[in-house]
């Protein structure tokens, strides 16, 4: 039983490594891809946006499928598109027409909205052969990202220059991780817990209803402006570091270690969680974020961004994981696929808020300026998670009691 678990958690981590390898790619190359093509450098990151747009216009359908179809089939619908879009895109470049990246980069954010709900899977997993495995499981899944940290940039340091049309042979590579990942999807066999099984009859509650539970939104609060914050400032600092005429080269080594220090605090996260509590990672989350903030102010040699960008990726880490464990408390199994979606749906279009933004609050406001804005959403976070746990009445060390999630 434990080796099937293993299995199945192993093969949600190596999706998860393909997914953030499209991701960390499209992040590394987008923004500069949009500056290459854009007659307004304040529209370098429509590409961007267009990816975290598709995210969030395709969550809530992303999520009915799969409550219809299954998991299985929307990974592998998702990589399907996946394809198309990357295609598109290396075609974009072609033509050189943003616009049409920007199409390419919706099309791809269908991928990212079902992809996005690997780490939920994990969470069935668990369920069914080991309940009290669940948060190591959520926490292994997203450590899968970690690839992406490594292979995404090197990818696309290789391959921005293998066409004629820079960045153009960089989508074209997405293509073969995409088939791969669709291929990697029908080996998922995602069993069904004997408690999900006893609640399939059980009527869900309207989500309105849900969502009022103090954990249910402070869970979503935290994932989303978690998100949004890391996203505001990752998107930036590859501009950032050309308008500091640091080569790309540099911005690829800074993003590289961003992602490593996103996933892979996951190999230990989930055991923080089960040891701490749910709360207390959460506030250290936000804690490394505020100290990010600092390192940021402090400078703008490479030292400053790498070291700002690795705080950066574990407060993302603690915050995102977090909040993923506190949501699983707060709904039903009848009620999973669209709380998860809704969720999902609140971090992208968190995401697309701050991603819009990023380009033209760095060119406009300057490097400084737009780290002192992301700090009232972390302050908000950290104020939203200290009043639940005063709340509940319980200290933040504390694992979350049942009380919360009825």
């Amino acid at each position: 039983m434990f080796a099937n678990l293993r299995f199945q958690v192993g093969l949600l981590a190596l999706m998860q490594a393909l997914l953030f390898t499209n991701n960390v790619t499209l992040v590394a190359v987008n923004g500069l891809a949009g500056l290459s093509l854009a007659d307004n450098k304040l529209l370098a990151t429509l590409p961007v946006t267009g990816y975290v747009l598709g995210g969030a216009f395709w969550a809530m359908p992303a999520a009915a499928f799969m409550r219809r179809f299954g998991r299985r089939a929307g990974y592998t619908l998702g990589s399907m598109v996946a394809i198309g879009g990357a295609a598109l895109g290396w075609f974009a470049l072609t033509v050189g027409s943003l616009w049409l990246l920007c199409l390419a980069t919706f099309v791809c954010g269908l991928y990212n909205a079902f992809g996005a709900s690997l780490r939920f899977a994990a969470a069935d997993v668990a369920d069914a052969y080991r309940p009290d495995f669940k948060a190591r499981a959520i926490s292994l899944v997203i450590t899968g990202g970690i690839a992406g940290g490594i292979i995404g940039p090197t990818l696309s340091t290789w391959s921005r220059g293998w066409l004629p049309a820079q960045f153009a042979g960089t989508y074209l590579t997405l293509v073969g991780f995409a088939i791969l990942s669709m291929l990697l999807a029908q080996l998922l066999r995602l069993p069904v817990s004997k408690q999900a099984a006893a609640a399939g009859a059980e009527a869900a509650r309207p989500l309105a209803e849900i969502l009022r539970q103090p954990a249910c939104w402070v869970a979503i609060v935290c994932a989303a402006l978690g998100y949004g914050v890391m996203n505001l400032l990752m998107v930036a600092t590859p501009l950032a570091m050309e308008v500091c005429s640091l080569p790309y080269e540099a911005a690829a080594f800074v993003i590289s270690w961003h992602v490593v220090g996103m996933f892979a605090p996951g190999l230990f996260t989930g055991a923080l969680i089960a040891r701490f509590g749910t709360l207390q990672i959460v506030v250290t989350g936000c804690l490394l974020m505020l100290a990010c903030v600092g390192i940021a102010l402090s400078g703008v040699e490479l030292m400053h961004f790498t070291s700002a960008l690795i705080l950066l990726g574990i407060g993302w880490n603690f915050m995102y994981t977090g909040g993923t464990a506190l949501l699983t408390s707060a709904y039903r199994p009848s009620e999973k696929n669209r709380v998860q979606g809704f969720m999902d749906l609140c971090v992208f279009g968190v995401m697309v808020t701050s991603s819009a933004s990023s380009g033209a609050l760095l060119f406009v406001n300057g490097w400084s300026i737009l780290n002192l804005l992301s700090l009232p959403a972390v302050l908000f976070v950290l104020a939203a998670v200290l009043w639940l746990g005063t709340r509940e009445g319980w200290r933040l060390g504390r694992t979350l009691p049942k009380a919360v999630a009825a």
